[in-house]
């Protein structure tokens, strides 16, 4: 059983990559998978890209449709652009055989397959005289083989509007959004195409950020100051106190402005960020803080209480730039740490450390490798009553993880990853782990 397993993932992954090799192939002088962040100008189509954002895009230069057709060109001169991103995901443990549908407890305990489709307009509002804006309207169909990982759901996703301020000293954004790919960053290379990651940190989620597929209304204020340094601030309605799944049941369109006992979140965050060039090394600090006003229960008494709350730190830092040219091109290494109120979350730390490198060889210019190793914490007000109830239970959980993100084509990126995991659910208490992962994700 166990060897048709293995035949059967790598089957698929192979699938994979021929679908992905079906569009023409990369050559070394293609774009990087890590682009900079969209310069500001009203002729640049980049600045139609998704700005304001710990995270960035690939821009459109990297896309399966042409930046220079006249598709492009006829929506840029009205100041617009149009994209559309799909992914498909797959994961499943290689070692033993799947559970039963109704004792699923992780990702990969059997074939997990998720879906999506995101369509993206963007405006840079010449029509109404602004200069650096945007407005972001974008929609999302998600579907997900096991709606614990990520809820199945048909919304919008964000409805906002970006603006400058003091020659980019400050900029803010309002509307609708997820704040995941505002604050933290905990995307790695800061890149939405970085692809499989292994294990990653739910913490921020549990205290009610949003995260795609799901949104919320917010208001972000970021200002810089000297020195590459900035404080960012957020106030975002909070998602379910009871997560995505009743965040969507609550809110199918993804619209609704304040569903009942949805309070507010606030998110502070400070750091350092350089970005990359011919004479210095990136390196990005950030920390932060993030408190909810709305109701969880507090697994100590059963009663429910406002003030659940998380702080992170991250940072990473540039080890290597063999070509001033491409100075996102090198070695990185990063770490991240967070904590999470143990009263009111089942998840309650997270450490993280990475290894990652842009281009690893001289020929897969737009390829990224990473190796991550994550210990996650589970707070003992959640498991002791699991033990009370006779229920088996980790404590704590432990990772390592490889990946590779194959930039096949313009807008084409297959991601590859294997993942040793020690304690992949809180319970029951499963044997360890050895999950393959592959992503394949379009940007047109």
């Amino acid at each position: 059983m166990r060897t048709i397993r293995v035949k059967r993932t790598f089957f698929i992954a192979i699938l994979l990559v021929l679908t992905g090799a079906w569009g023409h192939a990369q050559s070394a002088a293609d774009g990087p998978a890590k682009p900079a962040t969209p310069a500001a100008g009203a002729t640049s189509i980049e600045d139609l890209n998704y700005r304001g954002g710990a995270a960035v895009m690939p821009p459109f230069a990297d896309s399966v449709v042409d930046v220079n057709s006249g598709f492009r060109r006829a929506l840029l001169s009205k100041g617009m652009a149009l994209r559309l991103i799909s992914s498909t995901q797959f994961a499943e443990d290689i070692l033993k055989a799947p559970a039963a549908a109704d004792q699923q407890a992780f990702v990969g305990d059997r074939a997990y397959l998720d879906s999506l489709a995101h369509v993206i307009l963007t405006s840079d509002l010449r029509q109404l005289g602004l200069h650096h804006a945007q407005l972001h309207v974008s929609g999302v169909w998600n579907w997900t083989s096991w709606e614990a990982a990520g809820p199945k759901t048909f919304e919008f996703w964000s409805l906002n509007v970006y603006k400058e301020f003091g020659r980019d000293r400050a900029e803010i954004k309002a509307g609708y959004n997820s704040n995941e790919l505002d604050f933290v960053g905990m995307q790695v290379g800061g890149s939405t195409a970085s692809g499989v990651q292994g294990v990653y940190a739910v913490l921020p989620y549990e205290v009610g950020m949003a995260y795609f597929p799901l949104t919320a209304p917010e208001f972000n204020l970021l200002v810089r100051g000297p020195s590459h340094t900035y404080v960012k601030s957020g106030l975002q309605r909070s998602l379910d106190a009871d997560g995505g799944p009743a965040t969507e049941r609550r809110n199918h369109t993804g619209l609704r402005f304040a569903p009942r006992g949805d309070k507010l979140l606030v998110i502070e965050e400070g750091g350092y960020r350089r970005q990359p060039s011919a004479t210095e090394r990136e390196t990005w600090f950030r920390a932060g803080y993030m408190r909810n006003s709305t109701l969880y229960t507090d697994m100590a008494n059963g009663k429910k209480e406002p003030g659940n709350h998380a702080a992170f730190a991250l940072m990473d830092y540039q080890l290597t730039k063999p070509d001033p040219l491409k100075p996102w091109q090198g070695l990185y290494i990063g770490g991240s740490a967070m904590t999470a109120a143990s009263k009111f979350n089942p998840y309650d730390r997270y450490f993280e450390a990475r290894l990652y490198k842009f281009a690893p060889f001289a020929r897969r210019q737009g390829d990224v490798a990473s190796v991550l190793s994550t210990y996650t914490g589970h707070s003992s007000y959640f498991t002791n009553p699991l033990v009370t109830l006779g229920k088996s239970v980790w404590r704590n959980s432990g990772s390592v993880t490889g990946s590779y993100n194959i930039h096949l084509a313009p807008g084409n990126y297959l991601s590859l990853g294997l993942s040793y995991i020690r304690g992949a659910a809180i319970t029951p208490r499963v044997d360890d782990t050895v999950t393959f992962a592959a992503s394949y994700s379009l940007f047109f």
